[in-house]
C-alpha cells in the first residue's frame, strides 16, 4: 500500500509504527513499513475463506482493500489519505516495463501509481502535457503503462515543469485522480523487500 500526501512538508503527519498497527488490526500479516512516506508492505487477509492465494485476493480486491485501509487510517489515526494498493507482481512489472532503462540516477525517474487503470483520456492528457513542456525546451518525458505513469526528469525532479503540469486538475497527481509518486530508488527497494 502506498499512501498519498503524508509526512510531506508538515502535512498529514503519520507515525509509521501507528500505521503498521492500523494495518495489522485489520487482520493483515507480515506488516512492515519502509521510510516515512507511507509505504506499507503486507500480506492481505483473504476476503473469502475459500481463497488461499492472498496475492490473487489482493489483486482482485485492490479497490475495496484501499477503501478499507483509508477508512481504518482515518478512524484510527485521524488522517484522511488516499491509498493505492499494488500487488508484488504489479510492482515487479513496473520495474520490468520501465520505458527509461537508460536513466541511472534514481532521483530523476519517478513512478506515479494510480488507484485504477486509467482510460485513454488520461494517457492522451499526459502525452499532451509532455508536448507542451517540450515545446518550451524541457527534456522531461512521461508515459502511461497500466496503472503507472513514468515520469523522467533529466534536469531534476524539483525543477521539472512536467511534474508541476501533472499535478494540475486532470493530471495523475491531482486530487481527483489521486496518483501517488515514488522515486525509482523507493520503487526498486519496495520490489526487493517484497522478495525477502
Amino acid at each position: 500500500m502506498l499512501l498519498r500526501g503524508i509526512n510531506n512538508l508538515g502535512s498529514k503527519k503519520v507515525a509509521m509504527a501507528e500505521l503498521q498497527e492500523v494495518v495489522t488490526s485489520l487482520g493483515h500479516t507480515d506488516v512492515r513499513t519502509y521510510i516515512q512516506s507511507g509505504n506499507v508492505l503486507f500480506t492481505p487477509q483473504p476476503t473469502d475463506s475459500r481463497t488461499t492465494d492472498s496475492s490473487t485476493a489482493g489483486r482482485a480486491d485492490a479497490g475495496a482493500l484501499a477503501a478499507e485501509l483509508e477508512r481504518a487510517i482515518a478512524d484510527g489515526l485521524g488522517v484522511r489519505a488516499r491509498a493505492v494498493v499494488l500487488s508484488r507482481e504489479e510492482l515487479a512489472r513496473c520495474v520490468r516495463e520501465n520505458p527509461y532503462p537508460g536513466e541511472t540516477d534514481p532521483k530523476r525517474l519517478h513512478a506515479i501509481f494510480l488507484p485504477e487503470v486509467p482510460g485513454p483520456a488520461l494517457a492522451a492528457w499526459v502525452a499532451d502535457a509532455e508536448r507542451q513542456v517540450r515545446a518550451k525546451g524541457s527534456r522531461d518525458g512521461a508515459k502511461v503503462l497500466g496503472r503507472t505513469v513514468y515520469l523522467h526528469t533529466p534536469d531534476g525532479y524539483p525543477r521539472s515543469e512536467l511534474r508541476r503540469v501533472l499535478a494540475r486538475v486532470g493530471g495523475p497527481t491531482s486530487a481527483p485522480v489521486a496518483g501517488t509518486a515514488r522515486n525509482w530508488a523507493t520503487v526498486s527497494r519496495l520490489v526487493e523487500l517484497c522478495s525477502e
